[in-house]
């Protein structure tokens, strides 16, 4: 198997494919309804849907460093996180969207590549594009978890 179908893999496992480690990112992101995306534990902590423009966002950086053009520019003024406190459906499903556009662009930026570019640097990058790569679904598994906490502390909190 080549590195970068190995990579494809992992990209694929993180993000919607069935994989041994348990509920993927858009796996989390099932049947989150637009209450439980804005929920917050606790003031200023992130909620579901921040997260979810959050992953859009890094993403998108992601692929400008492969393609600057592919990459286009993003749709919200800022960086990082976005706030997201009011409950808004059409918003929240708009944004899982983008998610899944940047996505796969980033996907296929990754499938076109061969194994020996994987060592050199990325073309906008000091880093390798192997190492870009890598860290794309661990980033997609990491708030996975978080988004899968929020649903459950959600729950109990809103319980009566």
């Amino acid at each position: 198997m080549s590195r970068v179908t190995q990579l494809l893999t992992a990209i694929d496992q993180g993000y919607r494919k069935k994989a041994w480690h348990g509920p993927n990112l858009r796996g989390a992101l099932r049947g989150v309804d637009a209450d439980t995306a804005v929920w917050r534990p606790a003031p200023e902590r992130n909620n579901i849907h921040e997260l979810v423009v959050h992953l859009a966002y890094w993403k998108r950086s992601l692929i400008r460093r492969f393609d600057r053009e592919a990459a286009g520019s993003f749709p919200y003024p800022g960086s990082n996180f976005f706030p997201r406190n009011e409950p808004d459906a059409k918003l929240l499903k708009a944004d899982i969207k983008l998610l899944d556009t940047y996505h796969k662009i980033f996907r296929d930026l990754v499938a076109d590549l061969d194994d020996d570019s994987l060592d050199l640097p990325a073309p906008n990058s000091k880093e390798t594009a192997f190492y870009l790569i890598f860290g794309c679904p661990a980033h997609d598994i990491y708030h996975a978890a978080q988004i899968q906490l929020l649903k459950r502390m959600c729950e109990a909190a809103t319980a009566v």
